[in-house]
């Protein structure tokens, strides 16, 4: 990585206005939390029989998961496909995918009704579920993602270690496993690189997979044979577009090194990245004869209309200009169009498309349920916020020397 390039703490006050207003969401959502296991259900949500599931499912998890695929595209592209120019941007995409999947099995836990079960799957297999897929690999690339941001612990503390009172005591433990996890971690670390490129691809088109069971209720347009691999593709898609995001926002309150060019490359890549499932949707739409649909004038066709032209055609046609790339605004504009098709493609096949055949009324997210949602994503922005002020994870803009500014 080059000098310019290194990880430190961010020096920068905690306690902005924003953050204060991320903790005021988290507040009201966590009082719907407690409301929500107090009273179940019902209390807090417009779920029913027929409406098994709604944006807990289709945000927190479904879309959730889609978008920390920033983590494992970074990481192939870096380590396995030796790009080592984009080293800069692995470990907070990364640092952000770790946060992503930790929020999955608390927004889980939130919104199944034996939540007490939640646990199972680790104990009880089902080989034929791809339910049971989904939630081992979502299991074990937690874990791989955590042992990742081990070496970032370590930077940080190793040789610092200072508990204080009583547990100044565990100071040479914690320093005699700070030194172990260095030793051993660097050589055996691509092996979880590689597991965690294999797990990602595994569940991201199990995800799709949940939806093949449904054939009756869900719209033609979006069920599919190839709804996995249109899941795979589109969340790879989708990964370095979520870097370039979260470092136009990183970088707008807190002073980073100027990535630009490098945010231009990955910018680059996604033309392709993105064309593969935009492709595939298209070709299949032809082979199978759906595109009939496309005109009905209902809610679905016109948000798959939504979902294909507005965020799926025209960033692609964005990406392709090198003005929209070099430029700052509007790269960050085609990326935010890039993130809203997957958001929106997530909430389409989930709840818009999805329409069982015994449904009374049409389901609505109730204040509850956007409040608990609104509040895991403040969470997952205030525990971002609070780690890299404290961790080496982004790359702060260092003073230049005066040799430095002349060269």
């Amino acid at each position: 990585m080059n000098s310019h390039a290194k990880p430190l703490p961010v020096q920068a006050p905690f306690w902005t206005p924003g953050v204060l207003v991320l903790t005021a969401f988290m507040a009201a959502g966590g009082a719907f939390i407690v409301a929500r296991f107090m009273g179940g259900l019902q209390a807090v949500t417009n779920l029913d029989q027929t409406c098994p599931w709604g944006i807990w499912i289709g945000i927190d998890v479904a879309t959730g998961v889609a978008l920390a695929a920033g983590g494992f595209t970074t990481a192939a592209l870096a380590y396995i496909f030796g790009r080592r120019r984009y080293e800069p941007v692995v470990r907070p995409a990364l640092f952000t995918a770790m946060l992503g999947y930790t929020m999955v099995p608390i927004a889980l836990m939130i919104d199944i009704g034996r939540s007490w079960a939640i646990w199972h799957p680790i104990i009880y297999w089902q080989g034929n579920s791809v339910l049971f897929e989904v939630a081992m690999c979502v299991v074990i690339y937690t874990h791989v993602l955590y042992l990742e941001f081990i070496p970032i612990v370590i930077e940080r503390f190793k040789g610092r270690v200072n508990l204080p009172g009583a547990l100044k005591a565990m100071n040479g433990i914690a320093e005699r496993f700070l030194g172990l996890a260095d030793r051993t971690l660097g050589k055996v670390m691509w092996v979880f690189v590689i597991g965690g490129v294999v797990l990602s691809c595994m569940h991201q088109s199990g995800l799709g997979s949940l939806m093949l069971i449904a054939p009756s209720k869900l719209h033609p347009l979006w069920y599919t044979p190839i709804l996995p691999l249109l899941f795979l593709t589109s969340a790879i898609a989708v990964g370095f577009p979520m870097v370039i995001f979260e470092y136009t926002l990183a970088s707008s309150s807190i002073p980073l090194e100027d990535e630009t060019q490098l945010m231009a490359s990955l910018g680059r890549l996604t033309v392709v990245l993105l064309g593969i499932p935009l492709a595939l949707k298209l070709g299949d739409m032809a082979v199978r004869g759906t595109y009939v649909h496309l005109f009905d004038g209902t809610s679905q066709s016109n948000a798959f209309l939504v979902e294909l032209l507005l965020v799926g055609v025209l960033p692609w046609l964005m990406l392709l200009s090198p003005q929209v790339r070099q430029s700052r605004r509007w790269l960050f504009v085609a990326v935010c169009f890039v993130i809203g098709g997957v958001v929106l493609n997530r909430l389409n096949v989930f709840l818009v498309g999805y329409r069982p055949p015994h449904a009374q009324v049409s389901y609505f997210p109730s204040i509850g349920e956007m409040a608990v949602t609104a509040g895991l994503i403040a969470a997952l922005m205030f525990l971002y916020r609070l780690l890299v002020t404290h961790l080496p994870i982004l790359s702060p803009r260092r003073t230049r020397t005066p040799r430095e500014v002349i060269s």
